[in-house]
């Protein structure tokens, strides 16, 4: 069964497990952040979608049937049960799902196909960060649209691009990083592990060719 707490709304912290594929739960909506499906097969994982405000997420329910992929934050997020009241209420549902998993798997193969900085900002404008001129953004608000970015891991595998090219993309829409006072900063290694996406040294590298 679902560990998740009977409280109607839920707030998860970034990359923390909202349910696990073949556990039995309830119905969600998306109210805040972004939610990502994965497949897991082994120790590998391999999204399918990503739920954005106003999607329902674990459908399966609606057919009581065991969720099918795993749900992961994909940034920090807000979820709310929804209670199915009536036959009626169910199929509502059901066809909200249908036209939601349509636009969705678009977004994917959008997010799949293309250049990496073409998937990059398409990434930006799901997420409703800034996308459009986004060099133009002072350093302190660059910094801001970093800071809410999931870890370069966790982009690299949501577009399927390597490490170092999402890095040179960033590098080429956002300006470089605001300088402040104290202790010069420590370059961290791309690929060391989980690495928040305010301290990959993205800025780095060289542009990449959109």
């Amino acid at each position: 069964m679902s560990q998740t707490s009977d409280l109607p709304l839920q707030v998860f912290a970034g990359q923390s497990r909202i349910f696990k594929s073949g556990e039995y739960g309830p119905l969600w909506r998306v109210t805040e952040g972004a939610v990502r499906l994965d497949r897991e097969s082994g120790p590998q994982r391999l999204p399918v979608q990503l739920a954005l405000p106003g999607d329902l997420v674990g459908l399966e329910s609606l057919c009581d049937l065991p969720y099918q992929f795993t749900a992961t934050a994909f940034q920090e997020c807000r979820l709310e049960r929804v209670p199915v009241a009536d036959p009626a209420h169910r199929q509502a549902l059901l066809r909200q799902a249908l036209l939601q998993q349509q636009e969705r798997s678009h977004d994917m193969a959008t997010l799949r196909t293309g250049s990496v900085v073409q998937r990059v900002v398409h990434l930006l404008q799901l997420l409703g960060l800034p996308w459009q001129n986004l060099t133009a953004l002072a350093g302190a608000q660059a910094d801001a649209v970093r800071a809410r970015l999931p870890a370069l891991r966790e982009l690299a595998l949501m577009i399927d691009a390597k490490h170092e090219t999402v890095c040179r993309a960033l590098a080429q829409l956002l300006p470089p990083r605001s300088r402040k006072g104290g202790p010069p900063r420590t370059s961290v290694p791309v690929g060391a592990g989980s690495v928040p996406w305010a301290a990959g040294p993205w800025q780095a590298f060289p542009a990449v060719a959109a």
